[in-house]
């Protein structure tokens, strides 16, 4: 009597050498790893070892001086920073959210101009920062007349980032589950509540990564300043939106044109102080994503 046996499906024949190539690809993932983290840690060991004599409370209590370093500061440069990102924030924070929440749940997708509008967006994100700080200079600061301010610098930068906190809202949004909205509008919500009550709410997660991740790339930002007119040597804080500034990136760039080692020495700490305001931002990033993640 013949035995009959089963053959093989082609499902377990098609995965024969998976497992193979499944271990060579993590293998090439953790290797990129590797070398992404060594190179972190050896830059950011640098910069540690070479400012860590002026990481003192002259760096941030101190003006700048361009003859004596062991005196010189970064108090206008931190203040400045301080008042730019947030401003910053304040503007394209709602601006973004509020366009991501119309093209994702409001906007038709068979309109033409909505088509013109989701692909302007997406280019927008990839355009040199330089351009946007001719922009800045051409429209805001001489044809609406306010000048190399601070809110200048702000809209600028806010304009900059602007389409990186659109995307980044609209694939959170995108990314909640449409059993969620389904099941509020049969139990009779409008669909504004909807969205304010259940999507939103459940897209802060994501929407909150992209926003820190768009303002970290603001705070680092020099080249459209250096068109806005930011100076720098400024011996005073910023005292409202209308006033002259610096920012951070700009006093480094100062510092480490200089040829004397001792603004080496500052440039260096003045980095340490710009990581560890980004790294606050994204404390406050991850707590957001925490929180409202055990909600939902």
């Amino acid at each position: 009597m013949a035995v009959l046996s089963t053959p093989r499906s082609a499902v377990q024949l098609a995965s024969k050498g998976t497992p193979v190539r499944e271990h060579l690809f993590r293998t090439l993932l953790i290797a990129s790893l590797v070398v992404a983290f060594i190179f972190m840690v050896a830059l950011l060991s640098y910069v540690f070892v070479e400012g860590w004599p002026r990481l003192d409370s002259r760096l941030w209590e101190n003006m700048p001086s361009i003859r004596n370093p062991d005196i010189a500061g970064a108090q206008s440069a931190i203040t400045g920073t301080l008042w730019v990102i947030s401003l910053t924030g304040l503007f394209t924070l709602p601006t973004g959210i509020a366009a991501a929440i119309y093209l994702e749940e409001y906007a038709d997708k068979t309109r033409w101009y909505n088509r013109v509008i989701e692909l302007n967006i997406q280019n927008l994100a990839g355009i040199p920062s330089i351009v946007y700080g001719i922009l800045g200079l051409g429209i805001i600061a001489r044809t609406l007349g306010l000048g190399f301010s601070v809110i200048t610098a702000s809209l600028t930068l806010g304009l900059l980032v602007l389409p990186i906190v659109i995307i980044a809202s609209r694939e959170a949004l995108r990314a909640v589950p449409p059993s969620i909205r389904e099941g509020s509008l049969a139990l009779g919500a409008t669909q504004w509540q909807t969205i304010s009550r259940q999507v939103l709410p459940a897209s802060i997660p994501g929407i909150a990564t992209g926003s820190i991740l768009a303002l970290s790339r603001a705070i680092g930002e020099a080249a459209p300043l250096l068109m806005l007119g930011a100076v720098s040597f400024i011996r005073f804080n910023p005292d409202g939106i209308f006033a002259s500034y610096t920012v951070l990136p700009i006093q480094i760039f100062n510092w480490i044109s200089q040829s004397r080692e001792g603004f080496h020495v500052l440039a260096a700490a003045a980095i340490v102080v710009l990581l560890v305001i980004l790294l606050l931002m994204n404390s406050v990033a991850i707590w957001l994503r925490n929180r409202y993640q055990k909600r939902w």
